[in-house]
């Protein structure tokens, strides 16, 4: 499977500059790499599974944490 043009983009940043600068802070861009990757992950899921309840969907909407 190959990965998207969104997460291939941020990982070749996060490479750049952490070659640039092996000190760099990243950790914003490594975090929305962690999101986008969940974030297709759901996506596969949600497309191959039958519509969930709206108990099943409230119990998924519990897992995430509030907004601020």
């Amino acid at each position: 499977m190959s990965i998207s043009h969104e997460k291939a983009q941020l990982r070749a940043r996060i490479a750049g500059r952490k070659r640039q600068n092996p000190n760099a802070d990243v950790a914003d861009d490594q975090r929305e790499l962690k999101t986008l990757s969940l974030e297709e992950h759901i996506r596969r899921v949600v497309e191959n599974a039958p519509a969930p309840t709206p108990e099943q969907i409230a119990r998924l909407r519990a897992l995430l944490p509030p907004v601020d």
